[in-house]
C-alpha cells in the first residue's frame, strides 16, 4: 500500500534530497526513476495528478513517427523506434503491437509509401514490430471494412505499437518506489528556493491540507512540459534565457462506437489538410480518431476543444470512414496540450518535430523541454545526466534501458484473458484477492463500463489515487471511454472513497461536484 501520509512525513524528514523532479507527467516520471534507478535520493513533486495533463490525452501510440521520416528527422526516428521496442520488453502488460493501414487512392501512393514504410521498418533494426506489405484493394478493405472505397486503389500495411498512456505513467509511478525513490501527487511547489543564486529546492503545497514544506535538494529539475516556463519564471529574473522556449498546440481527439471501423487493424492518413496525421485507432474497444494540431496562446490544465477542431474530425470520418458525425455517436472528447520546443514565431506547428533539449539555468535549475511519450525514458536519461553533472553527484550509469516496470510479467500473454483488468499485470492476482475479500467489490461500476468496484478500492490504497477524477480519469479510463457513463459512475467512486479515506459527506460531495465539472468538458458539441 501507498500510504499519503507516510509518504508526507518522510518528505518533511528528509533533510537534502539529491535530485528534485517537478512534475508528473511522461518525462517527469521518466526523469524521476532515471535517478531513483541510479541511486540517487529522488522526490518528484506533481501538482494535479500523476499524468493528469498532456500525458494522460495523447493518441495511445508508442511510435517512431511516420511524418517524422518524411521530414528526414532519421535521427528522432531511430531513437524512438529504439525506445518503442524497450518500451514492449519492459511493460507488456501495457504496450502491445497493432497493425496500421494507410488507404492509397492515388496509384502514386503505393510506391511512395510503400518504400517510406520499408524504410520505418528497417530502421527498427532488431526490434522491429513486424514487416510492411502493398496490399490490394481487397486486402485493404478486408483490414478496413467501413474505409470509403471511391478511387481506393490499395494500401499500405505496417505494425506499430500502442499502449494505455495513463496507466502506462502510473506503472512508472510505483517502480519509482520500488527503485527507492518518492513521488507525490498534489503536491503544488509554489516557489523555488534560491539561495547565493543558486535553486536549491522548493516550497510545496498540500493541495488537500494546505500543509507547507520546504523542500532542499541538490539539483531540481523542471520537468513541468506546457508549464515549464512558469517554474522557470520563478527564479524572479535569476535565469538567462529570453524569448520563448516553447510553442504549444493543442491536439483533439473524439471517442466513437466500434462499429464505425470494426476491426483491429487501425487506420492511418498520412496527410490531413492541416499536415498532420490522422488515425483511427482501436482501444479498449472503442475507437479513437484523431489529432488535430492547433497553436494556442497559453497552458491549461484542461483544454477544450474548438469548434473548427471537431469540424475538421468530422469532416475527415466523413470523407474516410463514410460516416456522418452526430453528437450522439460521440462517447466522449478530449484535447491535450503538446510542448513542442519553439522555432521561431507564429505560424503553423503541425511541422515542428518532436525534439527534446535540456537546458541549464544560471541558478542550475534544469528543465527538460518538448520531446514525445515514446521518447520519455531517452529525455529523463539526458536530464538526470544534466542534473548529475550541475550538482556534482556521484557518477552512475542509466539502468532504465532494460529495466522492467511494475507490474511486468513473464506471463504477459496469459493476462490477455484479463480483458480490461490485463494493465495491472502482476499485480492482478492481488486484485483478484481483494474481489475474494469483499465478494461485493466484483460488480461494475457502470454497464457501458468494463471497471470493477474493486479497482476504485485498489487505486485509493496502491496507486495514490486520491479524487473522483483521479480514479475515472487516469487509474480508469472510464472518462476517456463514455464521458455520460463516467458521471453516471461518478457517486459510486465517490462513496468508495469516502469510505477508504473516512471523508465526511461534504467532502464527499465537494470530490463529486469537482468532477462533474471536469467532466461536462468531455461531452462533445457539435
Amino acid at each position: 500500500m501507498l500510504d499519503r501520509a507516510s509518504i508526507l512525513s518522510e518528505v518533511e524528514r528528509n533533510q537534502v534530497w539529491d535530485v528534485l523532479v517537478i512534475g508528473g507527467g511522461a518525462t517527469g516520471l521518466g526523469t524521476a526513476l532515471e535517478a531513483a534507478s541510479r541511486g540517487y535520493r529522488t522526490l518528484l513533486l506533481e501538482r494535479d495528478d500523476f499524468a493528469k495533463g498532456t500525458s494522460s490525452r495523447s493518441t495511445k501510440l508508442v511510435h517512431g513517427g511516420v511524418r517524422y521520416l518524411e521530414q528526414f528527422n532519421v535521427r528522432l526516428v531511430t531513437d524512438a523506434l529504439r525506445e518503442r521496442g524497450h518500451m514492449l520488453r519492459n511493460a507488456p502488460h501495457l504496450v502491445h503491437r497493432r497493425a496500421f493501414v494507410i488507404p492509397i487512392y492515388n496509384y502514386v501512393g503505393l510506391p511512395y509509401y510503400g518504400a517510406g514504410l520499408k524504410a520505418y521498418e528497417l530502421l527498427s533494426g532488431r526490434l522491429s514490430f513486424g514487416a510492411s506489405e502493398v496490399l490490394s484493394r481487397r486486402a485493404t478493405t478486408d483490414h478496413l471494412p467501413t474505409v470509403a472505397r471511391d478511387r481506393l486503389k490499395g494500401g499500405i500495411l505496417y505494425q506499430d505499437g500502442q499502449f494505455d498512456d495513463a496507466r502506462y505513467a502510473i506503472s512508472l509511478m510505483r517502480t519509482i518506489f520500488d527503485v527507492g525513490g518518492i513521488a507525490l501527487n498534489h503536491a503544488d511547489v509554489t516557489r523555488l528556493l534560491l539561495s547565493d543564486g543558486r535553486c536549491r529546492g522548493a516550497l510545496l503545497r498540500d493541495t488537500e491540507t494546505g500543509q507547507q514544506l520546504e523542500v532542499r535538494a541538490k539539483v531540481v529539475v523542471n520537468a513541468t512540459g506546457v508549464f515549464a516556463e512558469d517554474i522557470l519564471a520563478m527564479q524572479r529574473g535569476a535565469s538567462p534565457e529570453t524569448g520563448r522556449l516553447l510553442s504549444v498546440s493543442q491536439g483533439t481527439h473524439v471517442v466513437l462506437p466500434r462499429d464505425f471501423l470494426p476491426s483491429d487493424t487501425a487506420l492511418m492518413v498520412p496527410k490531413t489538410s492541416d499536415g498532420r496525421v490522422l488515425f483511427a485507432i482501436p482501444w479498449h474497444q472503442h475507437l479513437v480518431v484523431g489529432t488535430t494540431d492547433v497553436p494556442v496562446p497559453g497552458s491549461s490544465s484542461e483544454p477544450r476543444s474548438t469548434a473548427g477542431e471537431r469540424q475538421f474530425l468530422a469532416e475527415h470520418i466523413r470523407k474516410y470512414l463514410g460516416r456522418t458525425l452526430t453528437g450522439a455517436d460521440v462517447l466522449s472528447t478530449w484535447s491535450g496540450l503538446r510542448p513542442l520546443v519553439a522555432a521561431g514565431s507564429g505560424g503553423s506547428t503541425a511541422k515542428l518535430a518532436r525534439d527534446h533539449k535540456v537546458l541549464v539555468s544560471a541558478t542550475g535549475l534544469v528543465t527538460v523541454i518538448g520531446g514525445k511519450w515514446t521518447t520519455y525514458r531517452r529525455m529523463g536519461q539526458d536530464a538526470v545526466d544534466r542534473a548529475a553533472e550541475t550538482a556534482a553527484l556521484p557518477s552512475a550509469p542509466s539502468r532504465t534501458l532494460d529495466l522492467h516496470l511494475h507490474g511486468w510479467s513473464a506471463n504477459a500473454p496469459e493476462l490477455q484473458v484479463a480483458g480490461a483488468q490485463k494493465v495491472y499485470g502482476s499485480d492482478l492476482p492481488a486484485l483478484q484477492s481483494l474481489c475474494d475479500l469483499h465478494p461485493e467489490l466484483r460488480d461494475r461500476l457502470h454497464p457501458r463500463l468494463p471497471y470493477l468496484r474493486a479497482e476504485v478500492v485498489w487505486a485509493a490504497q496502491c496507486e495514490m489515487a486520491r479524487s473522483v477524477e483521479d480514479v475515472l480519469a487516469r487509474r480508469t479510463r472510464a472518462l476517456f471511454l463514455d464521458a455520460r457513463a463516467a458521471i453516471e459512475a461518478a457517486p459510486a467512486v465517490a462513496d468508495l472513497l469516502a469510505n477508504e479515506f473516512k471523508r465526511n459527506e461534504a467532502a464527499r460531495d465537494a470530490d463529486l461536484q469537482a468532477f462533474e465539472s471536469v467532466a461536462k468538458g468531455y461531452l462533445y458539441e457539435e
